[in-house]
């Protein structure tokens, strides 16, 4: 059984004024850039690891009005995991740091204060175990401190923070490198060393016999003799003489096939970083076997920052399993959706950050049952990730208004929404088509928006699906919805006065007589059979079907061929009509589609 870091509590550090987060034994930080996810890996590393020697001014938090945080508190849980008592080794690990909770839980719980020292100049950094895990209102108050200082680092529990600037051809020629420190791991016994250097010395002098320029150059360099009374001789040693040298000159190779591998200078950093984060995990193997013969516990908390770095997202995909796969508990702070949807949903944690509240975190519902879930994780974040680091979710009912608002919100704010972090999303239907991108936004904190057609059915799906995700709500007065009168967005737009908008958009594209030849085409011809609203045939039984003319005579017709030449490809006549709108200024918009622009800007941070 093994343990779990499963609480974080951070004050007064870099731009994280109060926080609290809890972690999975994998746990995925989202996050757009500067959001605090590298805070909170840092926050960890000066609780458990080794950043207090890397402490400057800029680590203390200030606030709005330029007020600076007098000190910086990291308190951390460490829990047994999947069971409420720790075992007898991780007992004997922890000691007197041992506690218990309310329901006879044990926990450790530690203290790591930083306050600047004034006197000397630096920094200095305290630690110490709590006798409870308070309410998170009142934890960075005194009265669970046990006063007596921890001196010691938790060995058993170690740190190993993976940066996001990272490159082992860089790192072999570094000693405190993850891959520098297993090259000062490298023993021979002693008759393996001197059998090793006998083979080596045959090998360098084989290389200098048979090479006339080596053999040319040894004699010159034996002339040095003449200085030295006639004593000495040259040794050139194309391979290290010692084995205790073999780390100063040692390479890594890698290629595709056996026999055409190239020095890691030479590959891209995608395949560099990779092969870093794979050291890291070759020196945590290391370190657990040396650990497991001493019968020592040990459980690194390893955090990896962007390891999807200059990787394709199929590499991405394997270098994540391999770091979940890694004995300890991982961090993982990522950009990428593919690793988000590769993660268990209940393992993202979404690092966003606000003039009002700071640096805060949330997560999906743990109440979610696995069907919602499933639709989550399948509609929104596996086909559509980047929805994590919006700064707002526009929701309609279909294609039409996911390609025509985002052309129209440009007209209107004069910038792409993507520059603003506003995405616009058809769901695809109505009701429960709505259920999984309200959640979603709902549980992570994500401002939504609708723009929804006014026809009762789906309207009348709507209203539940809001109700059942955010209460009893009333969509016609709601601050985040529009909804257009009793039709569609095509609709709307032909019974709003932007009839003579739609047709010029459709002739230009199709031409002038587009409209005419339709009408020509199907004046008077009969309809296809629908299904009619009398009663089953009295003989049959069967549903009644009927047929009817075209008619598209009159104004009232000739709006009749103009929605049904949109309804024939809404998705191509969408984008039509909303380029063609777009050239108006954008006071001339439609009324409803300035509305929604507008309780966009009243609702987020533009």
């Amino acid at each position: 059984m093994s343990i779990l870091v499963d609480q974080v509590r951070i004050a007064g550090f870099r731009g994280i004024s109060n926080l609290e987060i809890s972690l999975p034994k994998v746990t995925v930080l989202i996050g757009k850039n500067n959001a605090g996810k590298t805070s909170i890996i840092k926050a960890l590393q000066l609780a458990l690891g080794d950043y207090a020697r890397h402490l400057t001014d800029e680590d203390f938090y200030i606030d709005n009005e330029d007020n600076e945080s007098s000190k910086i508190l990291v308190d951390v849980r460490i829990v047994p995991n999947e069971s409420t008592e720790f075992t007898d080794e991780w007992i004997e690990t922890f000691g007197e740091w041992r506690q218990f909770d309310e329901n006879d839980n044990e926990f450790v719980a530690l203290r790591t204060i930083c306050e600047k020292d004034v006197i000397r100049g630096g920094y200095k950094v305290t630690k110490y175990a709590l006798s409870a895990w308070q309410e998170f209102s009142n934890w960075t108050d005194d009265t669970a401190r046990i006063n007596k200082k921890i001196t010691t680092r938790l060995e058993s529990v170690p740190f190993v923070s993976i940066d996001a600037q990272r490159d082992i051809h860089q790192e072999l020629r570094e000693k405190t490198s993850y891959v520098g420190r297993i090259l000062s791991e490298i023993d021979f016994s002693d008759d393996d060393k001197e059998n090793l250097e006998e083979l080596i010395k045959d090998l360098n002098d084989k290389a200098v016999e048979t090479s006339p320029v080596l053999t040319d150059l040894k004699s010159q360099l034996d002339t040095l003799s003449q200085s030295f009374e006639g004593q000495g001789q040259t040794d050139i040693t194309p391979f290290p003489k010692k084995i205790r040298d073999l780390s100063k000159r040692f390479s890594i190779n890698f290629g595709e096939q056996e026999g055409s591998s190239f020095s890691m200078e030479y590959h891209g950093m995608g395949t560099r970083s990779w092969a870093s984060m794979l050291a890291v995990k070759a020196f945590l193997e290391i370190s657990k076997a040396k650990h497991k013969d001493e019968a020592e516990c040990f459980f690194p908390i390893v955090a990896a920052e962007e390891p999807e770095a200059h990787l394709h997202p199929n590499a991405q995909r394997t270098l994540y399993k391999q770091l979940t796969e890694i004995s300890g508990q991982v961090i993982i702070s990522s950009h990428s959706p593919y690793l988000a949807a590769l993660a268990d949903q209940l393992d993202l944690r979404v690092i966003s950050k606000s003039t009002d509240k700071g640096t805060f975190v949330n997560s999906l519902d743990k109440a979610l049952q696995p069907e919602e879930l499933r639709k989550i994780h399948r509609e929104v974040i596996y086909s559509k990730g980047e929805l994590l680091f919006s700064s707002a979710i526009v929701l309609s009912e279909g294609e039409t208004e996911a390609q025509a608002l985002p052309l129209l919100f440009e007209t209107y704010f004069k910038k792409e929404p993507f520059l603003l972090g506003v995405n616009f999303i058809g769901v695809g239907g109505s009701g429960s088509k709505y259920k999984p991108y309200l959640t979603f936004a709902r549980d992570f904190d994500i401002p939504v928006f609708i723009f929804s057609d006014g026809e009762e059915k789906p309207l009348n799906g709507l209203q539940k699906t809001y109700d059942a995700v955010f209460g009893k709500t009333d969509l016609a007065t709601a601050p985040n919805i529009t909804i257009i009168e009793n039709t569609d967005f095509e609709g709307y737009l032909i019974n709003n006065g932007f009839q003579a908008a739609v047709e010029e958009a459709i002739k230009a594209h199709d031409g002038e007589d587009r409209i005419s030849n339709y009408i020509a085409k199907k004046q008077g011809k009969q309809t296809k059979a629908v299904l009619s609203d009398k009663p089953p045939c009295e003989t049959c039984k069967q549903p009644i079907y009927e047929t009817g003319i075209y008619d598209y005579s009159g104004d009232e017709g000739y709006k009749k061929a103009v929605l049904e030449i949109l309804d024939s490809d809404k998705t191509k006549y969408a984008k039509i009509v909303a380029e063609h709108l777009s050239t108006f200024a954008p006071e001339n918009l439609p009324p409803k589609l300035k509305s929604l622009f507008e309780q966009i800007k009243g609702g987020i941070e533009l």
